[in-house]
Order: C-alpha cells, then sequence, then structure tokens
C-alpha cells in the first residue's frame, strides 16, 4: 500500500480519547505527515494539533483523509459519510483500519470510482497466510502484552524500537494493528485475519532473521479480555518471543468495553502470559513493566513503579515520561 503524505486526521464523534487512539498514534509517532484534525461537532477527543475543516485540509494540501477513530465494532459511523465524500470530492484519498471496509459503503465505493480517488482498508491484509508450523526460527522477538486493551503495547513497542535503533541495536517494529501498520508503513493487522491463522500470520510476519536481530512485536488485547483473547493467544503463539513486556494501565477500573469486568492483577497476568509463550518458546522471559500513568500524580507514579520493580524484580517504566532503557538493558543478558 502507498497510503501519500500529508494526512488530515479525522476524529469523527469519538466519545472519548481512546476512541480516537489511531489519531493519536499517528501524531505523536508522524507528527511531520499530519497537517491537523477534523472533528464533528460532539467530538469529544482532542489531539492539540491545528484543527481544520475539510476545505481547509485540501488548501493546506493534504492528500489522504485518515479516518483515525475507532468505535466498538469497527464500523463506518453514518455521520462520517458527509466529511469521507467531501473529502474525495476535493482531492483527497481515503484510509481506514475499521473492520467494516470503507470499500463496502456502497456510496464511497461509487464516489471513488467516479473521482478515481484511492480508498485504503489497511485492517485487511491482501494475502493468506498459512497455518502456523511453532518451529524454532533464528533472530530474536519480543512481544508487548498487556492487562487490558489501549494500556500502551503499541507505544511501549515503538519506544523500545526507537532506544533499540539509537544503541546500534538491529531492530524492527512489527505492526499487527491498524494504527501501527498508519505508522511503519506496512504489517499486517491480525485481528482481521481468520482465527486458525493467526499465529501462521505472525510468523510469516516475523520470519528467520540474524542472530543478534529483534522483531519488537505490537501486541493486541489481552488473554484476559472476555472480547479479544483469541488475537492475544495467537499472537503470543505466532511471536514465539523471547522477551515479554507487560503494559499495564494502573488506574483502569473496569476492563475496555466492559464495564462488569475488572482488569486482572499483574502477577496472575504475567504468569499466564509466561505459560502461553512457553508453549512454542520454552526460554521465554519476562524484562519489563511498562505504565501508563499520564492520569496519576507523579509522587503516587514514582511510588508504584518502585513498588512494582521490587515486587517483581523487572525494571518499571513509564515509556513516554521515563524512556525504556532500562528495559532494553535486560536484552542483553538473554
Amino acid at each position: 500500500m502507498q497510503i501519500e503524505p500529508p494526512y488530515a486526521l479525522f476524529l469523527g464523534d469519538a466519545p472519548d480519547q481512546l476512541a480516537a487512539k489511531t489519531a493519536d498514534g499517528i501524531a505523536a509517532w508522524r507528527p511531520d505527515w499530519c497537517l491537523g484534525q477534523i472533528r464533528l461537532p460532539d467530538c469529544k477527543a482532542d489531539l492539540k494539533i491545528a484543527e481544520l475543516t475539510v476545505e481547509e485540509a485540501a488548501a493546506k494540501g493534504a492528500k489522504t483523509l485518515i479516518v483515525g477513530v475507532v468505535n466498538r465494532g469497527g464500523i463506518i459511523g453514518g455521520a462520517w459519510l458527509a466529511t469521507i465524500l467531501k473529502a474525495m470530492d476535493l482531492g483527497m484519498d481515503v484510509a481506514a483500519g475499521l473492520h467494516q471496509r470503507l470499500a463496502d459503503v456502497p456510496e464511497i465505493a461509487a464516489h471513488a470510482k467516479k473521482l478515481g480517488r484511492k480508498i485504503f482498508d489497511v485492517r485487511h491484509p491482501p494475502q493468506h497466510f498459512a497455518v502456523a508450523s511453532g518451529k524454532p526460527r533464528s533472530g530474536h522477538r519480543l512481544l508487548a502484552v498487556g492487562t487490558d486493551c489501549s494500556v500502551g503495547k503499541m507505544y511501549t513497542a515503538l519506544a523500545l524500537e526507537k532506544e533499540m535503533l539509537a544503541r546500534g541495536m538491529k531492530a524492527d517494529f512489527r505492526a499487527t494493528g491498524q494504527t501501527g501498520i498508519f505508522i511503519a508503513g506496512g504489517g499486517v493487522s491480525v485481528d482481521a485475519v481468520v482465527a486458525d491463522f493467526i499465529s501462521g500470520a505472525v510468523e510469516w510476519l516475523t520470519p528467520a532473521n540474524e542472530a543478534d536481530h529483534w522483531d519488537v512485536v505490537e501486541g493486541q488485547g489481552s488473554l484476559f479480555h472476555a472480547s479479544y483473547a483469541g488475537v492475544s493467544l495467537g499472537l503470543l503463539h505466532g511471536a514465539q518471543p523471547d522477551a515479554l513486556v507487560l503494559c499495564h494501565d494502573p488506574v483502569r477500573d473496569h476492563m475496555r468495553g466492559l464495564p462488569d469486568y475488572r482488569p486482572p492483577n499483574i502477577k496472575p497476568c504475567m504468569e499466564m502470559n509466561l505459560a502461553c509463550a512457553r508453549v512454542v518458546n520454552p526460554r521465554a522471559q519476562f524484562v519489563g513493566i511498562c505504565l501508563n500513568t499520564s492520569a496519576m500524580a507523579a509522587d503516587a507514579a514514582a511510588v508504584l513503579k518502585a513498588d512494582l520493580a521490587k515486587t517483581f524484580g523487572l525494571p518499571c517504566v513509564d515509556p513516554l515520561k521515563d524512556g525504556v532503557g532500562a528495559v532494553v538493558d535486560r536484552l542483553a543478558v538473554l
């Protein structure tokens, strides 16, 4: 896929900041590609970048409208249609990472064909994958796992890749979700792969490599999430990780989208992930804990990080505030 920047990031009617996580991630990791945000009147998310209308985005030279909002079920919101069609009228291509394809919405497909615009559905892999073999392969792999959805697994993986490359290590971020694909320029959205082939898709994404090379694999969901655990398990088995990093939001009081389910404690979550990882790689081990402390007071966050580091004997950091150098240090002893 050749999705052409610069982008206009469409937040639609996102009910909260997490619903705009696709746009948030692109703005954070590819700010030079982003001209600004376009929001509907009842949007509750804000990227703190230039506020644009569709017309203003086109005048500034936007080449692609990125649908940067996600909702439960991943459908094209009816209120979004006018903005998407107007963007095409003004010369933009359109890209989205939702479960529902842009190409399956008759008005969008017909408009794109009429105007000669490109539409990109990055969540839907264009190829078929083999069933996983489970065979060991050369190179190293690190996988970010979590206590819940949207706890910072992609941010952690990107921060780790950045730190590793800065040290001269051989490392590649491997995107497994729509936002990561927009950032990395390639990958596989594993939650759109038929269940039997998820692990095979991840084996394809993280093939045999040089002995000192690291694939840093973006995690998805949580083994403890009633909706998405199947994808998380497929990722664990396909990645065959040598190293695991646990991602956690300490202030969350229920699982994302499941108000009747509380997030798991860190210890059983680590134990479950490790047991599943060792099915395909007996040497798998945790090398760190990464917290999203954005909603915590600095003093409370510092105490929690120190307590967890002492309890588990692992570095515990907030990747955005502390960096991930202490976690990368642990990779040297594997």
